[in-house]
């Protein structure tokens, strides 16, 4: 199965709100000498970089002309030669400035591009979008000659071809790989005839792409890094910027979703109140101590001991958790032996006893049945259509799925379990004939190893996670065909960046609810239009519908994730903002009354006699 791809209005101008950066720019090529002036064994070896012929005023103008049709507010000007592009999860992001750097060589000659990642998994999923764009972009660009490729520090002729060819260079590269004097792409190294492998680089003037600059760039450390390659410009892509700097495009996540591109409802999430009562008194006053569940400013929930008299509300202590509403102290009952407290809606809690306090591993096996279920149900609907339905689960820790020596986790062991319950169902007898009943091939586990090839919970930024995600990052046609049996994923968090799979539609997050891992992270990884089985996308908002089984109540999870959104894209939900009205032409007539004054008069006359044709 190929993947398809069409031409879209928003990836266009999100194109051109780049390319349009550079209006005046003469379409030519800088040649120099890869050595110095002092070096000259290779010099009848010449190398390709970008120039630039126009100024810092003509970009800052353009940049001007960009952000007013673009109705972004206008920032002071280029000098620093960074730009930013925003675009919500799932609307094509790497598609984008695949397009940007081929439509940038057709129009002005730039060959030299170097874009930079945070981790292995976004590394190899751009990798992997070159790869299957690769005859798409070749049909609307003449098949121009271009090359693209991953740095590896034991192949530096990579570099060298990379600053000696004139044809379109791509290099994708970790920020680990350049950001310390000690890596090897900063060793003067004698096969590069004793110059280093960043001087190579730096000659080039590279147009440098930061993918997920928030997790690229955030460090002095790594700011200096991406200046050391010496960029003619570098233009920064990502969904959530912490740092927006000269923004030439945006497309926030309400945008996409007024324009259908990306899935639009999100189902899920259960959880309830915890309450542990540790001791009451009625040392002035009555008094009792609980343990409760508690969300703080940040939005992380966390077991805390709070002291309550009556009338107390346990909706405001939690930090207004809608699963304690009606949580209020009715009564507090110190009698030897009978000691419990009475909440509002008539629930008691006994001395030493809790309410909401289940086994933890009851409710993970109901989110893993919960959301096979709702996979089921959904591949019932849309076999016909020809599109796969994938899951995807999310766990903190690599054993609870799969041990060191290969055999199954107590998650595996519950995914299994839940699977052989609902398959067994009738209403399934068409997927059972569909898919295959070894169940042992249904579901996988992608996580890194170590050099004893036992597996290991990881960052996903290290040479050992290339193997974890083979199938997931490099494989995704394979995936979504229905040939492929693996249906149920399930991974280390992670993967949290990276993921760009379509045809996710349950998202299922078995982590503990301190972890960092934010709403927006848990469904990005889902919010992508399915395909089916010919590759064309499905772009049916009926269909394109996200289920997030998460480790908190749905109120809960809604709250935090609107508010990661206002937190990261400025836009307030049922506010105004005034950006939305920079740049926007509107006419302003007026009447005037005034006195014919004789000089006004002569003139009337004058123009009118003029006009009268003679005949």
């Amino acid at each position: 199965m190929k993947l398809k791809f069409k031409n879209q209005d928003f990836q266009t101008d999100a194109v051109n709100a780049v390319v349009d950066l550079f209006l005046g720019q003469e379409k030519t090529h800088s040649t120099f000498s890869v050595t110095n002036e002092t070096q000259l064994t290779y010099i009848n070896d010449f190398g390709i970089g970008n120039a630039l012929y126009i100024d810092e005023k003509t970009i800052s103008d353009n940049m001007h002309k960009v952000q007013k049709r673009n109705k972004l507010p206008m920032t002071k000007n280029a000098s620093d030669m960074q730009f930013c592009v925003e675009m919500e999860t799932g609307t094509g992001k790497t598609y984008v400035y695949t397009k940007t750097i081929f439509e940038l060589n057709r129009r002005y000659g730039f060959t030299k591009f170097i874009i930079v990642v945070p981790s292995v998994a976004i590394r190899e999923g751009v990798y992997k979008s070159f790869e299957i764009t690769k005859e798409h972009f070749g049909l609307q660009y003449d098949n121009v000659p271009c090359r693209y490729f991953i740095y590896n520090s034991a192949r530096l002729s990579d570099v060298r071809q990379f600053a000696t060819s004139a044809n379109i260079e791509i290099m994708i590269i970790n920020i680990d790989a350049f950001k310390k004097a000690e890596n090897i792409i900063n060793q003067a190294q004698d096969k590069l005839n004793g110059e280093t492998a960043m001087r190579y680089i730096q000659d080039t003037r590279p147009i440098v792409i930061i993918d997920e600059p928030q997790s690229v760039d955030n460090t002095p450390k790594a700011k200096e890094a991406i200046s050391s390659l010496n960029p003619l410009c570098v233009l920064r892509y990502s969904a959530t910027h912490r740092e927006k700097i000269n923004l030439l495009y945006r497309l926030t996540p309400v945008d996409a979703y007024q324009m259908g591109l990306s899935s639009n409802q999100v189902s899920g999430g259960f959880n309830q109140p915890y309450v542990k009562l540790l001791s009451v008194s009625n040392n002035k006053g009555f008094r009792a101590k609980l343990e409760i569940d508690v969300k703080d400013k940040k939005g992380v929930v966390s077991r805390k001991t709070v002291t309550v008299k009556p009338g107390d509300d346990l909706f405001l202590l939690s930090g207004e958790r809608d699963l304690y509403e009606g949580y209020s102290i009715a009564g507090i009952d110190c009698t030897p032996g009978y000691e419990h407290i009475e909440f509002g809606n008539t629930e008691e809690v006994a001395l030493n006893k809790a309410i909401g306090d289940i086994d933890e591993n009851i409710v993970k096996k109901a989110q893993i049945k919960r959301t096979i279920e709702a996979h089921l149900d959904k591949e019932l609907r849309y076999m016909d259509k020809g599109i796969k339905v994938l899951s995807l689960f999310f766990i903190d820790k690599v054993d609870k799925y799969r041990h060191e020596d290969g055999t199954p986790g107590i998650y595996a062991k519950m995914f299994e379990e839940c699977y052989s319950e609902l398959i067994s169902k009738p209403k399934y007898d068409t997927i059972r004939a569909r898919f295959t009943s070894d169940i042992s091939k249904i579901h996988n586990g992608y996580f890194s190893q170590d050099k004893k090839g036992r597996l290991k919970d990881t960052k996903g930024d290290t040479q050992a996670d290339d193997d974890a995600y083979n199938t997931i990052m490099r494989d995704k046609e394979w995936l979504l065909s229905f040939e492929c049996p693996l249906r149920f994923i399930f991974s280390h968090s992670a993967l949290k960046e990276g993921w760009d799979n379509p045809n996710v539609f349950q998202v299922c997050t078995l982590i503990d609810q301190k972890s960092t891992f934010t709403c927006r992270q848990k469904v990005g990884r889902g919010l992508r239009l399915c395909v089916d089985q010919n590759g064309e996308r499905i772009e049916d908002k009926n269909i394109n519908i996200l289920h997030v089984m998460a480790n908190e109540s749905f109120a809960e999870f809604a709250d935090n994730l609107q508010k990661e959104i206002e937190d990261e894209t400025g836009v307030k939900f049922g506010v105004l903002n005034l950006d939305l009205f920079a740049g926007m032409v509107y006419e302003d007539k007026r009447e005037v009354e005034r006195t014919v004054t004789p000089e006004l008069a002569k003139q009337i006359i004058e123009t009118v006699s003029v006009s009268i044709p003679v005949s």
